[in-house]
């Protein structure tokens, strides 16, 4: 089954030569040059990723992704753009974007790195639901419902790092491990990257957080919350 891949992108003589390259690569392609034609396209298209400029003619680009990660189910997404510097390459990460690829690239890089993501997000999930102190984590959803019936969506990386705690729980991850899992010989260019998802993830349990999920200085990270089969 071909993967599909949303391009936004406003510059039309990138944009066609992007998705030409991309479909003889084997992907299905969905192309618009607009943030709001990308919100539809987004829900109706359902992509595996999204590839994203940062400036648009109608719309932000990080204000898009925020926007995207809010719904339930939203892909992975990077970004592209000739704006590159330190302020927007951690704007986008935080964000939690997958990669930021900075303009003029290589296509064969752009293909490597299109590449890598998808695979980084091929991993099995061995149960889909666990329980922990009201919470209910749901990893084919990616998402967990608090006590109080709150859907609180998670992004494909953030929801992939949770489960590989929590297939690991009782054991601390170092973080090599979790970017061998996550991130594959790719390294992300930021110490940033891992700890910005624990912190959405402890949220996501609220007061409950810092006892899900330890904290070892130098080492890594533990799942040590109590976890209930569902």
């Amino acid at each position: 089954m071909k993967a599909k891949l949303l391009l936004v992108e406003d510059d039309r003589s990138l944009g066609e030569t992007l998705k030409e390259r991309l479909e003889k690569e084997g992907y299905e392609m969905v192309w618009t040059v607009s943030a709001q034609s990308a919100k539809v396209l987004a829900a109706d298209s359902k992509p595996d990723l999204i590839l994203l400029d940062v400036r648009l003619p109608d719309g932000d680009g990080f204000e898009l992704a925020e926007e995207l990660k809010s719904r339930k189910d939203c892909p992975p997404f990077l970004f592209l753009t000739a704006h590159s510097g330190a302020p927007e390459r951690l704007k986008g990460f935080e964000l939690g974007a997958e990669e930021f690829i900075p303009k003029p690239f290589h296509l064969k890089e752009l293909l490597l790195r299109v590449k890598h993501v998808l695979e980084s997000h091929k991993h099995s999930i061995k149960q889909a639901k666990y329980s922990y102190e009201g919470y209910l984590l749901d990893f084919y959803g990616y998402c967990i419902h608090t006590p109080t019936r709150e859907e609180i969506h998670l992004s494909k990386r953030d929801c992939a790092l949770l489960n590989f705690l929590v297939e690991e729980r009782g054991r601390t991850v170092s973080r090599d491990e979790i970017l061998d899992r996550l991130w594959g010989e790719e390294k992300f260019p930021t110490n940033r990257t891992i700890d910005n998802s624990i912190v959405r993830l402890r949220q996501a349990f609220g007061d409950k957080g810092e006892d899900a999920i330890r904290s070892v200085r130098g080492v890594g990270y533990q799942w040590i919350g109590d976890l209930k089969d569902v």
